[in-house]
């Protein structure tokens, strides 16, 4: 045979068909002679083409008629050897892999054998200790700390009676109550994860087992399990689909645990896996292999081989439903587990054919929600690093003080020691002056022991778990609509929010609520959305806005709501535009309606803005009811009308449009298009000039309020015009050369000429407060980058909306090269525009790069000449995370007022979130609510996850979790601001209590002969960092509130500093009581000390003057500083009286100037609809219930 294009072709024999491929360069192409199957027309001479990437199968097309086409989506038998091979040299490059296993082995219901690879049950374990291991590990755990090690050696030092100045129990005491204290928080902490771990494990999922379905727990799935899904149920493990309730075993799937995406996906099932259907004994019986790829955290690709009856089926990324999904509108399914919980150690395969390594120092989860979790770290506090640093330099300065004071005694020793060696002669050990004084250098090692702060780490985490307690049961960051409180999951960085610069954020379920409302219409140059009242004044919208009445409409969706009654009162007197304008919106769109029950409507929307769309035309009458692969049932005012099917253009990346080609009851041929306005106003008729203009200035409007808009066409074909152009559509779909530019160059040819009908303006509806809340944090000098999967004018559309852009900017900046020198010149250029100086050879970077390009630096902050914005794209984005381009991607970024990277991987997100870590050492927060974020979340010095409808993996791996974005502004602000002021304020309090306490043994050393005596007694200095100096300190550190620069006590504080003093004198008559004298004379041996001593008028002086002389210089300070040093504070309380007092008149709203970048985000955002599977007629329930319950004369 021949050779087409350069390929070879091949040809195969079986099932009485003839089949020919051929090989096209990097796909492959295949074209089959014969019928077309079932569900389409058997017609001579029909042919199906399929298009074949080379690690997965497309669908098979089918052409019955030249009037519209049908899709056949199905599987054949291909030569194993060449496929699999095919699929292993271009897998075997796989960068997600995260094990050493190269390829996945398993046979379905077979787990005897599936056994013998080693692969895991399906549970979880996140807790770290057990029963037997919490005391020794958590001990050695703690004793990792220098403090705890160092006071243990202390410990042993004080067991030497040679050296030993103090009793044993004033260093026990201490430790054994911090290291209590820190265990039990370990344990309960861990405690915590136990019972999350075994809420998810012990989850209750159907398996198939032994011919019978049973109720099993999620943690004893295995590999090679089938297991049965039934509604809104969560998916157990990856499984493989192998049939559902659906039609052709179609699946529906909401995967916002993966991407945080609430709009639905479809999965199906190959053809020879969906014939079983329900059938038990067909499922038991079924013993497919399959071989595919390792675990990896790609969720867009899958590729691998099902081998059954001694025939191969091609498996892809369509047939595979991940963990975390949830079935939605499908009764039931089954599947195949592929893949479960964590990989473990394996010596060999059992299967000579099957190629296994294990790499045991990577241990990681199979499923793709857990690869992408990336890597857990322990996160540590700036002030945890200080403190170990301060620990370090006291501990050294300890040891300079032990020195000088042993110095100092080998000078007494030899100058007036021996003058009292009679009274106090030297001890055996002690041959000389040398030998006392490194003696006495341990002796005061142990007695200034106070100086490096035993209690200090265990005090940091009761004043950390007391502001997280703050977080938990503040009201004001309570979700009442869902009864969520904010989460503070850890409490270990409550002080480090109050340090955050840079936020960097998901848009879609963070920022946005992904959910699409029809807000605003421009039809035949009319305005319609906007609200007014008597004196024809524009009203604002509110709770309060009265809504249209729609009871009119039986059908009408109670959720939708629209405020305009104009637009009501056109539809209701039959205006023809507007009228037109609505059948528009109900015909053209790839929705498929769920009716369930009758008059309960549901869509499946590809894209939630095609829903809003159908959604309002629903609600205005015109109710687009059902559909098959040749009609549309709507039902327009009541009546219904069919519409015959002719054909969809559904959407592409290249068209941003999508028209349909309908036949009226009335046999007129319509053309019905919508898309970007920039597209659209290119394609229209001359003659809608002038409406073009008006429609474009609402447009403009529309995109000043942030809305997401698209232009509504039509077109009135002629029967011979169509005719004509439906064999040129037929001729282009059979071309094997150049098919989607042909087929591109026919839609063009009848997509001109187009008649304007209007625009539609779709809010993607904020979270509440969002832009109030980014506006409060940029004024902080917070800087918030958003980094999301979306498409780039999506995320600038919501950019504007969310405060992040705004118009007064003077330039926006957007980098889209597709290579390193065209990235590195869009860089260069924007920071030569925002800042020319900073390319000039003394650049510190270029010094950097030039001199030490290995070692890391902090880049400096640089001031740009206005407010620019910055957005790159995934791709672009790709090369200037490469090499020295970073640093320039990170200068020009970190200049801007605001940053959006669009069309983004999990991976890049947390790529751009070390950059920043790494060069700009800065404390940042990320924040998301899906899978897709968990990696971002976790790269970040704080991980804020959104507890909202798409899912919990983000949740489940943050730092904090609340419900709504705005309250990250008190997150930050407040609890943040707070919990940092008290932590310096305990910091600088607790080492200057120590020292002044410490010191006063230094200074005692010069008058007792540098002999390591006490100036405290025993007692006095177990309880002093325990008990006496504790509670004052904790009080402010809790309970210290901060306004401006006003700090106030509460009764809680009054309480514990004053208490804290009646504690002391309590303890102190008690330890010097005489019964307790009486009793241990031994230990307690200074009788009535205490009452004589404060007897004496001069004690009391003494103290008064001690108080007054420290706090003199406070109150001075104080006082003075507003006089000759004035504070920010003054300046802003001056100017809120100034503005109470003179309000700033009404900001005027001004046209866009350049408006037009920022329309069109729907046309822009909307993907691949489900056009292909309409025209199949695989949307088609097998039974129809509801045929005639709308009985209508054609």
């Amino acid at each position: 045979m021949k050779q087409l294009g350069g390929g070879e072709q091949i040809s195969e024999k079986g099932r009485g068909r003839k089949r020919a491929l051929w090989g096209r360069g990097r796909g492959v192409a295949l074209l089959w002679a014969g019928p077309c199957g079932s569900g389409a027309p058997a017609q001579k001479g029909a042919l199906r083409w399929r298009s074949l990437e080379t690690t997965a199968a497309r669908r098979w097309w089918c052409f019955s008629e030249m009037k519209y086409i049908k899709p056949l989506i199905s599987e054949i038998p291909w030569n194993y050897n060449w496929n699999y091979s095919a699929m292993s040299l271009l897998d075997r490059q796989s960068e997600g892999r995260q094990s050493g296993e190269q390829e996945r082995y398993l046979q379905a219901n077979n787990r005897e054998f599936n056994s013998l690879f080693g692969y895991p049950n399906n549970s979880i374990k996140t807790s770290k200790y057990n029963a037997l291991n919490f005391l020794p590990m958590n001990l050695f755990e703690q004793f990792q700390r220098l403090a705890n090690a160092y006071f243990l050696i202390l410990l042993f030092l004080q067991l030497i009676p040679q050296i030993s100045s103090l009793a044993w129990y004033t260093t026990v005491i201490p430790l054994m109550v911090v290291l209590s204290i820190t265990a039990v928080k370990d344990g309960v902490d861990d405690m915590k994860r136990h019972k999350n771990d075994n809420q998810v494990n012990n989850r209750s999922v159907l398996v198939l087992m032994n011919g019978r379905i049973v109720t099993d727990k999620w943690m004893n799935i295995q590999v090679g399990d089938i297991i049965k899904l039934e509604n809104n149920q969560l998916v157990t493990a990856d499984i493989l689909l192998l049939s559902s309730s659906e039609p052709y075993s179609l699946t529906y799937i909401e995967t916002a645990e993966l991407d945080g995406e609430t709009n639905l996906k479809v999965k199906q099932a190959i053809s020879v896996t969906s014939d079983m259907e329900d059938n038990l004994k067909l499922l038991s019986a079924f013993d497919g292999e399959v071989r595919c790829e390792s675990p990896n955290n790609r969720l867009d690709r899958f590729t691998g081989t099902l081998t059954y009856k001694g025939k191969n089926y091609i498996l892809n990324h369509d047939r595979l439903i991940f963990r975390g999904c949830v079935i939605r509108n499908t009764d039931w399914c089954y599947g195949l587990v592929v893949f479960t919980g964590k990989w473990r150690k394996l010596q060999c395969s059992p299967v000579p054919s099957v190629t296994v390594v294990i790499d045991d120092n990577n241990h990681g989860p199979d499923t793709k929600v857990m690869q992408n979790g990336g890597k857990s770290a322990f996160k540590r506090t700036h002030i945890d690093h200080l403190m170990n640093v301060l620990v370090l330099w006291i501990f050294l300065f300890l040891c300079g003080m032990c020195f000088i004071l042993a110095i100092g005694h080998y000078i007494w020793e030899n100058k007036k020691g021996y003058y009292f060696r009679d009274f106090l002669p030297w001890k055996e050990y002690v041959s000389s002056s040398v030998v006392s004084s490194v003696l006495i250098f341990w002796s005061y090692f142990i007695i200034l022991n106070t100086m490096v702060p035993i209690s200090l780490y265990v005090s940091v985490e009761i004043i950390r778990l007391g502001n997280s307690f703050y977080i938990n049961w503040d009201r004001k960051m309570f979700y009442e609509l869902k009864n969520t409180p904010a989460q503070a999951r850890t409490t270990t960085l409550n002080e480090e929010l109050g340090q955050v610069k840079y936020v960097f954020s998901d848009k879609t379920g963070t920022l946005t609520r992904n959910i699409m409302t029809f807000s605003k219409c421009s039809i035949n140059g009319k305005f319609y959305g906007d609200v007014y009242d008597k004196n024809r004044q524009k009203v604002e919208i509110s709770e309060k806005t009265e809504k249209v009445d729609f009871s009119y409409n039986r059908l009408a969706d109670p959720k939708f709501s629209f405020y305009d009654k104009t637009l009501v009162e056109a539809v209701k007197r039959g205006d023809r535009w507007v009228h037109l304008f609505f059948v528009s919106l109900s015909l053209c769109h790839t929705v498929i309606p769920e009716e369930k029950v009758e008059g309960e409507l549901v869509y499946q929307a590809q894209s939630p803005d095609e829903g809003a769309l159908v959604t309002a035309a629903r609600n205005f009458g015109f109710v687009f009811r059902s559909r098959t692969s040749e009609t549309i049932m709507v039902v327009e005012m009541g009546e219904i009308r069919i519409y015959k099917l002719l054909a969809i253009l559904d959407f592409n990346n290249v068209r941003k449009r999508m028209s349909v080609i309908v036949r009226t009851p009335e046999n007129r041929v319509m053309l019905f298009c919508k898309g970007a306005d920039t597209i659209l106003c290119q394609l229209l008729h001359p003659s809608c000039r002038s409406l073009r203009d008006v429609t474009m200035e609402h447009l403009d409007d529309f995109a000043s309020d942030g809305l997401r808009t698209l232009m509504v066409a039509y077109r009135e074909l002629d029967n011979a015009f169509f005719q004509d152009w439906s064999r040129k559509h037929s001729e282009a779909f059979l071309s094997l050369e150049d098919r989607e530019n042909k087929i591109s160059i026919v839609y063009e040819e009848i997509e001109k000429d187009l008649m304007l009908l209007g625009a539609t303006a779709i809010e993607d509806k904020l979270q509440d407060g969002v832009p109030e809340t980014i506006i409060t944090l940029s004024q902080a000098k917070i800087k918030i980058w958003v980094l999301t999967g979306d498409k780039q004018e999506t995320a600038v559309n919501i950019a504007y909306a969310c405060n992040i852009f705004d118009d007064e900017m003077d330039g926006m900046f957007i980098v889209e090269g597709e290579d390193n020198e065209t990235v590195w010149q869009e860089l260069r250029s924007a920071r030569e525009k925002m800042k020319p100086q900073s390319l000039l050879e003394s650049d510190p970077i270029d010094d950097y790069l030039t001199t030490k390009p290995r070692i890391p630096f902090k880049i400096p902050e640089e001031v740009p000449s206005g407010n620019y914005g910055l957005v790159i794209n995934g791709y672009s984005l790709a090369h200037a995370l490469e090499g020295n381009l970073e640093l320039e991607l990170l200068q020009t970024a970190c200049m801007c007022k605001g940053v959006i990277c669009c069309r983004m991987t999990p991976l890049q997100k947390a790529q751009v979130v070390e950059l920043v870590k790494r060069y700009k050492k800065v404390v940042t927060l990320a924040i998301g609510d899906g899978a897709n974020d968990v990696s971002m979340i976790k790269a970040a010095h704080i991980g804020v996850g959104i507890s909202g409808q798409e899912g919990m993996q983000a949740m489940l791996n943050s730092d904090f979790a609340f419900s709504q974005f705005c309250y990250l502004q008190r997150l930050l602000l407040v609890h943040g601001r707070w919990s940092y002021n008290r932590m310096c304020k305990f910091l600088s309090y607790f080492f200057y209590k120590n020292f002044a306490f410490t010191l006063v043994h230094f200074w005692y050393a010069f008058y007792s002969g540098f002999s390591a005596q006490t100036v405290y007694d025993t007692w006095f200095i177990t309880f002093y960092n325990l008990v006496y100096t504790s509670l004052p300190v904790l009080g402010v550190s809790l309970f210290d509130q901060i306004a401006l620069e006003t700090t106030y006590w509460t009764m809680i504080s009054h309480i514990f500093t004053w208490g804290s003093l009646g504690f002391y004198f309590c303890i102190l008559f008690f330890l010097y009581s005489d019964g307790l004298c009486l009793m241990f004379p031994n230990v307690f041996q200074l009788l009535g000390v205490a009452r004589n001593t404060l007897d004496w008028p001069q004690v009391w002086l003494s103290v008064v003057l001690s108080m007054v002389l420290c706090m003199l210089p406070v109150i001075g300070y104080h006082f003075l500083k507003p006089l000759f040093w004035p504070v920010r504070v003054d300046k802003v309380i001056d100017r809120i009286h100034h503005c109470m007092s003179h309000p700033l008149p009404p900001r005027i709203r001004t046209r866009l100037k350049h408006a037009g970048s920022r329309r069109s985000a729907y046309a822009f955002s909307h993907k691949q609809g489900f056009g292909a599977l309409i025209t199949s007629g695989k949307t088609l329930k097998a039974k129809f219930p509801k045929k005639n319950s709308f009985p209508f004369k054609k």
